[in-house]
């Protein structure tokens, strides 16, 4: 008889200070079979520490905690362990803790009252290396974001001549067929395969063999990184 292969098992932490949250979202994950809760934390320092001894795959983490915010967990856990992928799940929708959550290094944002098939959605996709911002403002933050980035960027070019060796090469931007552009507009606007293959009538299959040759054309790890290239040097607006 053949041998199985074991899934992968994602290794997750649960960073809040409200104990039946904690509970509720661990309840969640432990009835996946490609999932585990490797450990709990009630605020952003012992997230830290937590972190630093477990190297979990996938974080979720609060925004609102004493002694140290979400913000600034996520800023240290992604500073010390940049394979690390930190989720904000938070009751507030708001602008500044979206682009602070960003800024900070979290690659994903969701409401604590979406969906539970939707966070499970968002551990997964993140641990896969993408980048998900699941609320009404975080397109837009996420924009502005990678536009102030661009201007640093601009800025910074002025006064170093090496950042010149840095820049894709302009015939990026003539590789892309129009297909390839649509399905990266597509991206830019956080969608998922199957949302892109519906909007433009094509198979999902087909969307990823796109998106692989975009992430290759535009030397780029990811989506996230080809959306941030993409806004950087405005293929997408």
């Amino acid at each position: 008889m053949a041998n199985k292969i074991k899934k992968e098992t994602i290794r997750v932490v649960l960073v809040d200070d409200q104990t039946m949250i904690r509970q509720g979202l661990g309840y969640v994950i432990k009835m996946q079979k490609d999932m585990e809760v490797s450990g709990e934390a009630s605020n952003g320092e012992e997230a830290v520490k937590l972190v630093g001894e477990i190297i979990p795959d996938v974080v979720l983490m609060d925004v609102q905690m004493p002694n140290m915010s979400g913000i600034d967990a996520t800023r240290e856990i992604t500073r010390l362990h940049p394979s690390i992928k930190v989720l904000i799940l938070t009751t507030f929708d708001t602008y500044d803790y979206i682009v602070d959550g960003i800024r900070a290094g979290a690659v994903g944002y969701m409401l604590k009252d979406s969906d539970s098939q939707d966070m499970l959605d968002l551990i997964r996709r993140a641990h896969q290396g993408e980048a998900l911002f699941y609320t009404a403002t975080a397109a837009k933050a996420l924009a502005e974001v990678l536009q102030c980035q661009q201007k640093n960027h601009e800025s910074a070019s002025h006064s170093d001549s090496d950042a010149d060796s840095v820049l894709p090469p302009l015939v990026m931007l003539d590789q892309l067929t129009d297909r390839e552009q649509d399905v990266l507009e597509q991206l830019s606007y956080g969608k998922r395969n199957d949302q892109i293959a519906q909007h433009l009538l094509i198979s999902e299959g087909t969307v990823k063999t796109h998106i692989h040759r975009i992430l290759q054309k535009m030397g780029v790890g990811d989506r996230t990184q080809a959306v941030a290239k993409a806004i950087r040097y405005k293929i997408v607006k």
